[in-house]
């Protein structure tokens, strides 16, 4: 007799991990530590689980995902909000730990989700780079604070704090360029992408960082997960207008960035942006268009092991 595959669902805590296995219906917790990743690996290995399902939590993730992985478990990360969705739409409207646990189990047992890719030099990189932003997010609300401002004082203050901002976001900049470096398969991917015109030492770390599937994705997949697909909005006779949804938000933003240079300075993706407009597309349309074509580009790049060739 064939053995049910096993499914398991993680909801992750600052100080625990509730576990909840189907369809045996097991549940556990175990601590959100080192010692508890051993003890929850110990007792999740004999299952051989086709999903091990756990929700990105604000970093609280992190310890027992890398875990999971390092010791061959079929890790999934899931999108908290899809599985909220997802369980009231099995009709669970109460939320409790033991309850998210068993809704992530059952959403990764009838939802198939990408297995997650992490290690210990992407992690590192992705620390990094999102206390770039942060810092980047700060220098610019205290240069429009000092805009402003209409006391000398405030001005002054706003402007030394953003001061000694820029040069914490050099010493992270070279922080970054240090870390990728340090890992040959980081470093080799760093160059393939910076090959590509238009994009800068800014979106190709966070492209490690936070995409680390690139290279490993089909066209549609890297457009979806940057979230510069177009989606169909139709019902019945209605022709709704295509929209572009979900993906990878503090991504994106820096692609919108790249987009802006490359449409101006990289000849391929300059005559793509004029071609759009002269067929009468508005300007954000035409950028997002060029979002998505250099994401399936830079895909292409890692994927073939191959530098841009466009003269």
């Amino acid at each position: 007799m064939t053995q049910e595959a096993a499914f398991v669902g993680i909801d992750v805590s600052k100080a625990r991990l509730d576990v909840a296995v189907l369809p045996s219906g097991e549940a556990f917790e175990v601590a959100n530590e080192e010692a508890g990743w051993r003890e929850l690996i110990r007792r999740l290995r004999p299952l051989e689980a086709a999903a091990v399902g756990l929700e990105a939590s604000g970093g609280y993730e992190r310890g027992v995902l890398r875990a999971l992985i390092e010791a061959g478990l079929a890790a999934r990360l899931v999108n908290p909000l899809r599985v909220r969705q997802f369980a009231r739409a099995c009709g669970t409207m109460a939320k409790n730990d033991r309850l998210d646990a068993l809704a992530i189990a059952r959403f990764v047992q009838l939802v198939p989700q990408r297995k997650a890719v992490r290690n210990r030099a992407t992690d590192a990189l992705a620390e990094l780079v999102t206390a770039r932003r942060q810092v980047t997010d700060e220098i610019t609300r205290l240069k429009n604070q000092a805009a402003h401002a209409t006391q000398a004082l405030l001005k002054r203050l706003a402007k030394t704090r953003a001061a000694h901002l820029e040069r914490d976001r050099t010493v992270l900049d070279k922080a970054i360029a240090a870390a990728i470096a340090a890992d040959p398969d980081l470093a080799a991917k760093h160059r393939l992408l910076r090959s590509v015109p238009g994009v800068g030492p800014v979106y190709a770390a966070a492209l490690l960082a936070f995409m680390p599937e690139l290279g490993n994705l089909t066209s549609k997949q890297a457009a979806a997960l940057l979230g510069v697909a177009p989606f169909d909005c139709d019902s019945g006779g209605y022709k709704g207008q295509r929209r572009i949804c979900g993906g990878r938000r503090n991504l994106r933003d820096i692609a919108y960035m790249a987009a802006l240079v490359a449409g101006k300075h990289n000849p391929v993706f300059k005559a793509a942006k004029d071609r759009l407009l002269a067929a009468g597309k508005p300007p954000k349309v035409a950028l997002v268009a060029l979002m998505r074509k250099m994401i399936v580009t830079l895909n292409a790049i890692l994927r073939t092991n191959q530098p841009w060739a466009h003269a």
